[in-house]
């Protein structure tokens, strides 16, 4: 079936960054974004503070080489942003010319992503060299500012999963109206009733592991490459469950007996393409709708198929 999980996966970019998808998708990120925001000029020093003790347990070593790892990564993300910039500057007339007004806004996603990719593509190649550097930068500050940086970075990074999770719970409210124009768009066919009290129990269940399981394995998001397989594994186990069932329930009529029938390594595999989206700040919005898209495609293509 992997031939029909990356033909789902072709649609699902496709599909996401059409203008009907992207309506629900700028409108509830930047509202989720808004209000996380919001909570972060509220709480945003005692969240440091607190992430000032979590990080007291960590020996030095541990925090110079996480120091110098998200130092590289903000590196990386600012190097996107001002390419993407840059562009726009010296190009912006040109390219209003020739782009559609409906596709700018597309346009301008799929250009921070390429610019993101072609620096982390730069960023990977030269990794370690980039990672020496950087550590020893931090070995000549004294203690309590790599300490109180790093803090910093780890309550942005608190205040980032706060968005992830939330979208999550959004996208339960939106995936009816969104898949039932994909259904009647592309299929001809209308959705059937959602079951959206199961689907919000997914999300309640594995938001309550998600947050159990990052704060036990904390120190690990402090080892280079290491932390980024453990977050990634962790967003999976977030969102696998609520995106299958959600989709899943809006195309058989007993979701239940097809999720049990063993398509592991098919959703393993899209909700793991899902969550790239969400290492690029921005396009991180789209993770849980692409998703959606993606998934139900396959849900799809596996109807017909049986």
């Amino acid at each position: 079936m992997l031939k029909e999980v990356f033909a789902s996966i072709q649609f699902g970019l496709k599909e996401v960054f059409t203008w009907h998808t992207m309506k629900y998708v700028l409108v509830s990120g930047f509202l989720v974004m808004a209000l996380w925001v919001g909570i972060g000029l509220f709480v945003w020093e005692p969240l440091v503070k607190m992430s000032q003790w979590f990080i007291g347990f960590l020996p030095l070593n541990m925090i110079l080489s996480d120091g110098a790892f998200m130092l590289s990564a903000f590196l990386w993300f600012l190097l996107s942003l001002l390419s993407t910039t840059f562009i726009y500057l010296f190009f912006g007339n040109f390219l209003m010319n020739k782009v559609a007004k409906e596709r700018y806004t597309r346009f301008s996603l799929i250009l921070l992503g390429v610019n993101t990719l072609f620096w982390g593509v730069i960023w990977w190649l030269n990794r370690e060299m980039i990672h020496q550097e950087m550590a020893s930068f931090l070995k000549t500050l004294p203690y309590t500012t790599v300490e109180e940086g790093l803090a910093l970075l780890f309550a942005g990074y608190i205040l980032y999963n706060g968005v992830v999770v939330t979208l999550l719970f959004v996208v339960n409210l939106l995936n009816r109206p969104l898949l039932t124009h994909l259904a009647t768009r592309h299929y001809d066919e209308a959705c059937l009733a959602h079951h959206s009290w199961g689907a919000f129990g997914y999300t309640l269940k594995d938001t309550l592991f998600f947050l159990g399981i990052s704060l036990l394995l904390f120190p690990l998001l402090f080892v280079p490459f290491i932390n980024v397989v453990v977050q990634i594994a962790l967003w999976v186990w977030l969102s696998k469950d609520t995106i299958q069932y959600n989709t899943a329930s809006l195309v058989f009529e007993n979701p239940q007996e097809v999720l049990q029938k063993g398509k592991h390594k098919e959703i393993w595999l899209i909700s793991t393409m899902a969550v790239l989206f969400n290492f690029i700040p921005f396009l991180n919005i789209f993770s849980p709708f692409f998703a959606e898209v993606t998934l139900f495609h396959y849900w799809k293509q596996l109807a017909k198929a049986s």
